[in-house]
């Protein structure tokens, strides 16, 4: 049955997206309003998932591959509600739904196994490292997104002076500043974490490395932001590529460098 949970809110997600392109693309208010109550029921069926896994397995459902990917999805659903009830951002969804499907489709291909904690896992830092993680990924992802729709509005031939190029912009600096913070609580909380468990603070273990090499490089888009007052499309482009070092600290370091913090 949690199973059957789980594949419906695919399902779900995936109408959803299909939905959300169809209003973008013919700019139709009721399709915009269906797309809407979509979303909702799509992430209130994914909460549902993980609260009942949670209380299935007695802890946070976020101890392997396969939880950390769907709470993330959940992570990105989330934000997009709230950005469209506080800014009303009406074309996150078109891009945020599909990345959505995705990340659950990529999930789906994991064991969905509920396990015990490994002995490390089992402490008071769980929640607060790798909850901090889950929804750092998820503010860098709609930077990402906002990246996208800046470059392809260039694209199109908007300048980039137009009032709304420059809430765009604002909005990547926004989520970026946002994911940063708490990439941030997730590398110290891991620090200490990793002292307590393995009595070492920092190993260089891969994916520690590549949190670092995550953090630094949203540390110098940050500088140029604020110190360089850099903006506009060199900055979109930055907070477009870089979500590719997220992605692979999250999926390329399991598979292709294995170590203290892969797990399946």
């Amino acid at each position: 049955m949690l199973n059957n949970v789980f594949f419906a809110s695919i399902v779900c997600f995936f109408v959803t997206a299909v939905v959300q392109i169809g209003g973008t693309v013919f700019k139709k208010e009721k399709i915009a309003k269906t797309s809407w109550i979509l979303t909702c029921v799509s992430t209130v069926v994914l909460t549902v998932y993980l609260v009942w896994r949670g209380v299935e397995a007695g802890r946070l459902p976020l101890a392997n591959q396969f939880e950390f990917a769907t709470a993330f999805a959940w992570g990105i659903a989330v934000m997009t509600i709230i950005l469209h009830l506080k800014m009303q951002i009406d074309w996150l969804g078109a891009i945020s739904m599909p990345a959505i499907f995705l990340m659950l489709s990529y999930a789906a291909l994991l064991p969905r196994d509920i396990t015990e904690l490994m002995p490390a896992l089992k402490s008071a830092w769980f929640g607060l490292h790798i909850s901090s993680a889950v929804f750092s990924y998820a503010g860098f992802a709609i930077a990402c997104f906002a990246g996208m729709r800046y470059l392809t509005n260039i694209g199109k031939g908007v300048r980039e002076d137009d009032v709304a190029m420059k809430k765009l912009d604002y909005l990547m600096y926004r989520m970026i500043a946002f994911g940063f913070i708490l990439l941030t609580v997730v590398i110290l909380s891991g620090c200490i974490w990793a002292e307590q468990a393995w009595s070492a603070f920092w190993s260089w273990d891969p994916k520690e490395t590549w949190a670092l090499i995550s953090w630094i490089i949203y540390a110098i888009y940050l500088h140029l932001r604020i110190n360089k007052k850099h903006s506009g499309r060199k900055m979109a482009i930055v907070a477009v590529v870089s979500m590719i070092c997220v992605i692979f600290t999250f999926i390329g370091v399991n598979q292709l460098l294995p170590g203290l913090h892969s797990y399946k």
